[in-house]
C-alpha cells in the first residue's frame, strides 16, 4: 500500500507552493508528523509535516520547482520493513554537493539524520551566529529541528556571527537561510542576481517574492471598485496621555508606546457601528458576509524588500495596551520570519502604517476578501484653530495627521466610508484615552 502527498493549501488564498527543500531522502523511514518538506508560498516558508507514515519510494517534485495545490509531490509506501528493499539514493530534489555530503553522515536503514538541515534551521543558525554542532537534535536520527534550535537560543547567548548579519534586512537574511548546506556556514549554490548592465542601465532579474507581490497587487485591483476618502484628526489628547505615560509604559511592557494602538482600538469600535466595512462581498457568488467578529489585518513592511499582511484574530475584544502588544508581537514575528500560514489569512478588515516614513496621505490597494483598508499618515506639529474658554478663537499648536480609507465602491457608498472615518476621528479625539490605557 502506497500514500501520495500533494501540495497543501498554506492558507485561504494560497494557490500555488514551491518546494524548498526535501527534509527526507529516497529510501528513508518517514514517521507520521515527521518533518518531510519544506514548502514557500507568497505568504510564509515553512515546514510541512508527512501526514502517514512509510519509505519515502519516491520525490515526484524536485527543490526549486513551483507547482499548483493539490498536486502530487512525493509517494510514501506503506511500512517500515521496505526499508531493507530499497537502496539508499541521493533526492532529486537536492543538490548534488549536498546529497554527497549527506552520504558521509548518513548511511543505512538507522543512519544518522543529524547533517540534514532544513532552511528553517540554516536560516535561524545564520541569524543568531549558531555552531550548530553544539546544538542537541531531537527530530528522526539526532536530526536538529527548528525547536531544537530556538530551546538552545533560550540557553545559550548567540555568538558574534550574529552581529555580522546585523546589516543584513529580513528578506537578506531569508535568502541566505535557502542557500543549500549541511552544517554549519550554509554552501551557496545558487549564485546572486548578476545585473546585466548596458550604458547607464543596470538590469535585474526580477525576485519571486517581488513577483507574486505584483501579482497579486494587480488581481486585487482588478477584484475591487476602489475609492478613497481622508479626513484630518487632531491626535493632542492622545500625545499627552503618551508623553505622561511613556517611561511607565515602555518599563512595563518594553517597547515604545505609538499612535498605532490608539488608532486600531478607535477603530475597532467604529466597525461595530458600521459592519459593512468589516464584512466580505463575493459578487460571483450572490453573497454579502458580514463578520461577527474583527481579525485585523496588519501590513508590515520587511525592511523594502516586500510587505505581508499579517492576521491580529478577534482585535475587537482587545484593550488599547492588549492592542499594543499583539501589534509589537505579530510586526516581531513578522520581521524574524516567525508567522506561519494562519497567520496570514483570515483578517477581514486591514490597517497599513506609512506614517513613520513620513507620508502625507495615501490610498493603498485593498487586501482581496477585505471591504475596505485604513491608512494612517505622518503626525506632526502644525498651528491650528482652537475655541478658548472665553469663547473666542485663538491659535494651539497641535499634533495632526491624516486618516485614509481605499474602501470598495461595490460594497458601500461615500457616506459610509465617510462616516466611518469620522467616527474614528471623533473617538481619537474626544475619548478617555488615559482610562483606556489602564
Amino acid at each position: 500500500m502506497s500514500v501520495t502527498i500533494t501540495m497543501p493549501q498554506l492558507g485561504e488564498t494560497v494557490t500555488e507552493g514551491t518546494i524548498l527543500s526535501w527534509v527526507k531522502e529516497v529510501g528513508e523511514f518517514v514517521a507520521e508528523d515527521d518533518i518531510l518538506v519544506e514548502i514557500s508560498t507568497d505568504k510564509v516558508d515553512t515546514e510541512i509535516p508527512s501526514p502517514a507514515e512509510g519509505v519515502l519510494t519516491e520525490i515526484l517534485i524536485p527543490a526549486g520547482t513551483t507547482v499548483d495545490v493539490g498536486t502530487a509531490i512525493c509517494v510514501l509506501s506503506g511500512d517500515r520493513e521496505e526499508l531493507s528493499d530499497v537502496s539508499p539514493q541521493p533526492s532529486a530534489a537536492e543538490p548534488a554537493e549536498l546529497a554527497v555530503e549527506s552520504e558521509s553522515v548518513v548511511g543505512g536503514a538507522g543512519r544518522e539524520r543529524r547533517g540534514v538541515l532544513s532552511p528553517v534551521v540554516r536560516k535561524l543558525a545564520a541569524e543568531h551566529g549558531i555552531d550548530l554542532a553544539m546544538v542537541p537534535g531531537t527530530g528522526d536520527g539526532g536530526r536538529i529541528t527548528r525547536r531544537d534550535v530556538e530551546a538552545f537560543l533560550t540557553t545559550v547567548p548567540p555568538s558574534g556571527g550574529a552581529s555580522e548579519l546585523a546589516s543584513e534586512g529580513p528578506m537578506d537574511r531569508h535568502r541566505r537561510a535557502r542557500e543549500p548546506g549541511v552544517a554549519g556556514e550554509p554552501e551557496p549554490t545558487i549564485p546572486p542576481e548578476t545585473p546585466a548592465s548596458t550604458g547607464d542601465e543596470d538590469v535585474r532579474e526580477i525576485g519571486r517574492l517581488r513577483k507574486l507581490i505584483a501579482e497579486n497587487m494587480v488581481n486585487a485591483r482588478r477584484s475591487a471598485a476602489h475609492a478613497w476618502t481622508s479626513v484630518e484628526v487632531d491626535y493632542e489628547r492622545i500625545e499627552s496621555v503618551r508623553t505622561a505615560n511613556k517611561a511607565a509604559f515602555k518599563e512595563a511592557e518594553g517597547f515604545s508606546l505609538t499612535y498605532l494602538p490608539f488608532i486600531a482600538r478607535a477603530t475597532m469600535e467604529a466597525l461595530s457601528a458600521f459592519p459593512a466595512v468589516n464584512s466580505r462581498f463575493d459578487l460571483e457568488a450572490g453573497t454579502h458576509t458580514f463578520h461577527r467578529q474583527v481579525n485585523l489585518g496588519l501590513a508590515i513592511d520587511l525592511a523594502q524588500k516586500g510587505l505581508i499582511v499579517a492576521n491580529i484574530p478577534a482585535a475587537d475584544s482587545m484593550t488599547l495596551r492588549a492592542i499594543a502588544r499583539a501589534v509589537r508581537a505579530t510586526a516581531d514575528a513578522a520581521h524574524d520570519n516567525k508567522l506561519g500560514p494562519d497567520d496570514l489569512t483570515g483578517y477581514t478588515f486591514s490597517i497599513t502604517n506609512p506614517g513613520p516614513f513620513g507620508s502625507f496621505m495615501s490610498a493603498p490597494i485593498i487586501p482581496p476578501s477585505n471591504a475596505a483598508i485604513l491608512s494612517t499618515e505622518t503626525i506632526t506639529k502644525r498651528p491650528v484653530v482652537v475655541e478658548l474658554p472665553d469663547g473666542s478663537d485663538g491659535i494651539a499648536i497641535h499634533h495632526i495627521g491624516y486618516l485614509g480609507l481605499s474602501w470598495d465602491h461595490r460594497v458601500f457608498d461615500g457616506s459610509t466610508a465617510v462616516l466611518f472615518l469620522n467616527r474614528i476621528k471623533e473617538n481619537l479625539e474626544t475619548w478617555d484615552w488615559r482610562q483606556e490605557l489602564r
